[in-house]
């Protein structure tokens, strides 16, 4: 049986070892096969590295000669031979190597050709397009370069192959890509593919297809001009894009899994953003139209049965009732409240919450400012100045104006539940605010007090994902103001810091023991080591990579995998290894490598919060972004603890402060009610002889 045409047989003699025969996988990056001969045993001299480096060179020709000889079997006249050839240029573009070599041929022009052609269909077409995915991925291709049929070809395949979930998988993931790396491809893609025809594909049961369907409506979101971004929305509301994701996504009966989380965290942001324009407009003190809402709050809230006649003394009284009624409805400026909404945010954006509350929930509105109006001055609750400041906290809560991050997944299901998620959020949070003042029994000067509980009791109640509007709700109702104070007890119990020196002495002695075991568990952490995402210009190829430290903590061995891996991943299967004893240094966030680069992935705050890149040689680096912040605070820890240095994570002081808590607390059980001096007792005056000594001879 001939051996496989991408194994080369390669006999190797090293001085001071015996000859080797070889084999060397071409499908291996070249980085991977220079460290597998290089890790051979015998003399590492400059003849050695010539003779290597001679060797690499035939295997580069190797590449050279495949991309060659796939671009002449792609063009075959035999279906049977162009299939075979497509389906391993599907597998061998993904070599950075020979994709290079690919490309030079004009290698991209020829698959485009292909597709604009409209010959080829099923599994051709797949493969086709699988490897026009996997080259235009590394980066080397300006997406600028295509015509306007090649991508009304692309498009129509969203319509025409709906029943092929290979090809519809592929199109959608080229015309993400086309959206998101160029503003022309973006006009040209928003003339051809329109929402109406992306919709079907969420109301499918196939969750990929429905994450990339969402993905391509996220770019076509995140790229269109200010201007259009409304009216885009706008669309999508026609369309009933909320409720449809709510019923085949959210509520299918399957796991959502961390793509569509992700795609979905997008969109949620997104759909949030849309409120920056209102949240950063003052209110204008001479606009008319804008005047006219504060005064509907105050018809509502007050229903004034006629208007005084307008003489002179009729306009001062009314000036007087509309101050007093400004004073109820809670204003820091009774005379003008117009000038409350012009500190930004939350500017308009304030305005526009309470007209929807007083609107919408009228009795809930009605009841709370005449509520607050009877009270003493000191205990009302002021709706105008909590409105203000809450609808700024909400904006900060749900980071309104910011862009998404790369890697969160952090979407709430309540928010896909209702078409004015953000307006009911306040709606429910404002009688949240006025319900805990009353708990508090709050004054004015309590007014700060009071917002950082009600922070509190929103953050957590957010924090379990209620699955609709009312559930959220009610998770509040149970965190009233005497369970959030119970659970700061409790809290304080558990992180209790013993400040007297008998305890502080205790702790200074304990601690290296803890510390050290800290270190042995990050350590062990590294042995089983971590799957990493890695992240382009479409962020989703589900392309991964695995990194764990052996056994004896003197390697880490890593490497591409085809899939997110089941379990731990065996060392052997990772071709790459760096001796830890080559690390110079770990940097993180913006003194990382991949964070300098020109066209790196958005710099966002979450995406430099996870970044940290190992440095070796002379210029050498392996770059990471953690999945999350935990595994990137076990990364550095593991790392700096390798290399000698301090862990210094936040992971790591919060563990240090448990488990000293913990420890103490145990060696202290027997102590229980019994009150630990500050100083020792003191040393008893020596007696005045010692005829009480026993001698034992």
């Amino acid at each position: 049986m001939p051996p496989p045409a991408d194994i080369v047989k390669v006999a190797i003699e090293w001085p001071g070892a015996f000859p080797k025969l070889m084999e060397i996988d071409q499908k291996k990056p070249l980085s991977s096969i220079i460290k597998e001969l290089l890790n051979q045993p015998g003399d590492t001299s400059l003849d050695t590295t010539t003779f290597l480096f001679f060797v690499l060179y035939i295997l580069f020709l190797s590449q050279a000669q495949n991309a060659q000889q796939l671009h002449e079997r792609i063009q075959s006249s035999s279906m049977d031979a162009k299939l075979e050839a497509l389906k391993d240029l599907a597998n061998y573009s993904r070599d950075v190597t020979f994709a290079q070599e690919f490309i030079n041929l004009d290698g991209i022009s020829l698959l485009t050709q292909m597709v604009e052609s409209g010959t080829d269909f099923g599994d051709m077409l797949s493969f086709t397009l699988t490897a026009f995915v996997e080259l235009m991925d590394h980066g080397i291709v300006s997406w600028d370069t295509f015509s306007v049929a090649f991508i009304k070809k692309i498009a129509s395949y969203v319509n025409k192959f709906a029943s092929d979930i290979s090809i519809l998988q592929r199109s959608l993931a080229i015309l993400e890509s086309m959206v998101l790396n160029s503003h022309d491809l973006y006009q040209k893609v928003a003339q051809e593919i329109t929402i109406g025809q992306l919709i079907p594909h969420l109301q499918g049961t196939d969750q990929e297809i429905q994450t990339y369907t969402i993905a391509v409506i996220n770019a076509l979101f995140l790229k269109a001009p200010d201007d259009k971004r409304q009216e885009m929305a706008n669309i999508l509301a026609q369309k009933q894009l909320r409720s449809i994701i709510l019923t085949h996504v959210i509520r299918a009966q399957r796991a959502i899994n961390n793509e569509m989380a992700h795609q979905l965290y997008v969109l949620q942001v997104l759909t949030f953003n849309l409120l920056e324009d209102r949240m950063m407009t003052k209110m204008d003190p001479q606009d008319q139209a804008q005047r006219d809402i504060i005064f509907e709050l105050r018809r509502i809230a007050f229903d004034a049965e006629s208007e005084p006649n307008n003489s002179s003394g009729s306009i001062e009284k009314r000036k007087s009732m509309y101050t007093r009624d400004y004073k109820k409805l809670g204003f820091i400026n009774h005379v003008n409240p117009a000038m409350d909404f012009t500190q930004t945010p939350p500017g308009m954006l304030a305005l526009d919450n309470m007209l929807y509350f007083a609107k919408h929930h009228q009795d809930a509105y009605i009841r709370i400012v005449l509520e607050n109006s009877s009270r003493e001055d000191k205990h009302e609750c002021p709706f105008g100045r909590s409105s203000i400041e809450l609808t700024k906290m909400l904006c900060e809560i749900l980071k309104v104006g910011e862009l998404p991050s790369e890697t969160c997944n952090d979407f709430h299901p309540m928010f896909f539940t209702h078409d004015r998620s953000f307006e009911e959020f306040f709606c429910i949070c404002i009688q949240l605010l006025n319900k805990t003042w009353k708990e508090m029994r709050a004054t004015s000067e309590d007014f700060n007090k009071v917002m950082q509980v009600v922070k509190e009791q929103i953050m957590r109640a957010l924090t379990t994902k209620p699955s609709s509007l009312d559930q959220f709700k009610s998770k509040l109702q149970n965190l009233s103001y005497t369970e959030i104070l119970k659970i700061r007890q409790s809290e304080r119990m558990n992180q209790e810091d013993f400040q007297s020196r008998p305890i502080l002495e205790l702790k200074e002695k304990i601690q290296p023991e803890i510390l050290e075991l800290i270190k042995q568990q990050r350590l062990n952490r590294l042995v089983e080591g971590t799957c990493f995402r890695k992240l382009n210009s479409r962020r989703r190829q589900d392309k991964f990579w695995y990194c764990r430290l052996s056994p004896n903590h003197k390697v880490l061995h890593y490497g591409d995998l085809e899939e997110s891996p089941q379990g731990e991943v065996p060392h052997d299967s990772l071709q790459d290894k760096l001796p830890v004893a080559d690390i110079k240094a770990v940097v993180t966030g913006k003194d990382c490598p991949h964070m300098k680069e020109k066209g790196a992935l958005k710099q966002n705050k979450e995406v430099l919060e996870l970044a940290f890149s190992i440095l070796y040689d002379s210029s050498g680096q392996l770059n990471f972004i953690a999945p999350d912040k935990h595994e990137y605070c076990v990364w550095t820890d593991g790392l700096n603890a390798l290399l000698g240095k301090d862990m210094l994570s936040d992971l790591t002081r919060n563990d240090l402060d448990t488990l000293l808590s913990m420890e103490i607390k145990l060696r202290l059980l027997d102590l229980e009610n019994i009150q630990i001096p500050d100083a020792p007792p003191p040393i008893p005056k020596e007696p005045s002889n010692y005829d009480f000594v026993y001698d034992c001879n």
